[in-house]
């Protein structure tokens, strides 16, 4: 079997794990303990193993209707996902506390005498299902509160982020330079037209020179996504609109992507390099495939050694890459700034806490020796259509002559 369907079986495979574990501990806290009555366990159970079902095949249902179609079902599971990963994290900690709380109080406590043992057995049965309900209840307004939140945070327009950059090598004609980027936007079930209009309007405000789509633009075929993407047309910059591949578009495509989108009048960069500016002032715009490509089987990988051939390395560079990988090598080989996404910025917290332990550099602008990166949070979303301590970014970068 080859890598490209591997991975997501082994995804699956893992998450299929995970949610029937933190479903089933879901049921005993919210549903078991609170109560005795069968009927409510039957119930208020069955709901909520439905919706660990639905949050399971939310990527397939997705992919398997048409565009437009019962988009609530896909937006339900994958919200979902967020509001369990909040439940079964309140649910934890109040757990935790309420644990110290009672090895505490056991420990100031006298032993009861035996006569009493029978109604404090009582008490105590009631008590822990007041502690329960209480429980369960706390948890369900804190995850109504994030959750809410971060729904509202992913489809209110993107913040822009404005950095100015000194790029080693700019001709002093191209001071003030300002390039666009938008990575990780997601065009699928619930990112559409519409979503894309505003983008769009949000882009041609900022009058950009040029913009760079560092990759996962799309999850889902040209045939299902091109009316929607094709929104990018109506950008409007001086020198033009370059694109790189994300890790999201070999899963979705990425040679008819490539294709769709140079029909659309975006410069598609795939481990090569182009000139941006006038004649006499100009820098070289570098593209790479994305890095995890070759775990997909396809042809089509990173390769920095070729999108740099015939570079005069002296010139100055800008190098799209969809993850912020290899970027300290990038800059010993002579690029001065490198545009990267993928991470999101964690999404949502606590996923933020996650992804900045696993990435060096997860979000923002770095700079070491003169070079720099910068890794934004993504101006879409993936899954679960949330967004808390991450906001989605357009992100507006001025390049300044050294």
């Amino acid at each position: 079997m080859s890598a490209s369907r591997l991975l997501p079986l082994v995804f699956l495979s893992v998450l299929s794990l995970l949610t029937v574990l933190g479903h089933l501990y879901l049921y005993r806290r919210l549903v078991r303990d609170t109560s005795s009555n069968p009927r409510w366990r039957r119930v208020a159970g069955g709901i909520l193993w439905g919706l660990g079902a639905l949050m399971l095949g939310s990527a397939v249902t997705a992919r398997l209707l048409p565009p437009g179609s019962l988009r609530s079902l896909p937006f339900l599971g994958w919200t979902w996902m967020a509001a369990a990963a909040y439940l079964l994290l309140t649910l934890l900690l109040l757990g935790g506390v309420r644990l110290v709380a009672s090895r505490v109080s056991r420990g100031r406590t006298e032993a009861p005498a035996p006569e009493a043992a029978a109604p404090q057995a009582v008490a105590s049965e009631e008590r822990r299902q007041f502690l329960a309900r209480s429980a369960a209840g706390g948890a369900l307004l804190v995850t109504g509160g994030f959750v809410g939140y971060g729904t509202w945070r992913s489809f209110h327009r993107p913040v822009v982020n404005q950095i100015a950059v000194r790029l080693p090598g700019l001709p002093k004609a191209l001071d003030g330079f300002t390039l666009v980027q938008l990575t990780d936007i997601h065009v699928g079930p619930l990112i559409q037209r519409r979503f894309m209009d505003a983008m769009v309007e949000q882009c041609n405000a900022l009058k950009p020179d040029a913009v760079c789509i560092t990759g996962d633009l799309v999850d889902g075929s040209v045939q299902a996504l091109g009316p929607s993407v094709a929104a990018l047309s109506n950008i409007r910059t001086r020198f033009g609109q370059y694109f790189v591949t994300g890790n999201h578009e070999y899963y979705s495509g990425d040679e008819e992507w490539a294709e769709a989108l140079e029909r659309m009048g975006i410069t598609v960069l795939r481990n090569r390099h182009v000139s941006v500016g006038e004649p006499g002032a100009s820098f070289d715009m570098v593209g790479v495939d994305d890095w995890a490509a070759q775990r997909t089987g396809s042809s089509r990988r990173y390769d920095l050694d070729r999108a740099l051939e015939g570079r005069n390395p002296e010139r100055a560079s800008v190098l799209l890459a969809h993850q912020p990988a290899n970027w300290r090598v990038a800059a010993q080989k002579g690029i001065g700034l490198q545009l990267s996404g993928h991470t999101h910025g964690g999404q949502f917290f606590p996923f933020t806490l996650a992804v900045a332990a696993i990435w060096e550099h997860d979000a923002g602008h770095y700079e070491e020796n003169g070079r720099h990166l910068y890794v934004s949070r993504g101006t879409g979303f993936w899954g679960p259509p949330v967004r808390v301590a991450a906001p989605p970014e357009i992100v507006q970068i001025t390049l300044l002559a050294s």
